[in-house]
């Protein structure tokens, strides 16, 4: 019977492994199931850039401004 050696190197790669590997699988099924839901229209589709107010006259100002 042959015993494996696991040095602290060896070590951490299985420790950085195993912990991508379930963040991996968190984020994967938090994706799935929001468009899962996305479809059923159980949950309304989210805009990030909803909120942002930003005028074609407040652009033209700011470019002018730094003429």
């Amino acid at each position: 019977m042959q015993f494996l050696y696991f040095d602290p190197g060896l070590g951490a790669m299985v420790i950085q492994v195993v912990i991508a590997a379930v963040a991996g699988v968190i984020l994967f099924s938090r994706n799935l199931i929001y468009k899962i839901k996305l479809f059923f229209g159980i949950e309304k589709k989210v805009d990030i850039f909803d909120d942002i107010d930003i005028n074609d006259t407040d652009l033209e100002n700011k470019n002018n401004s730094e003429q």
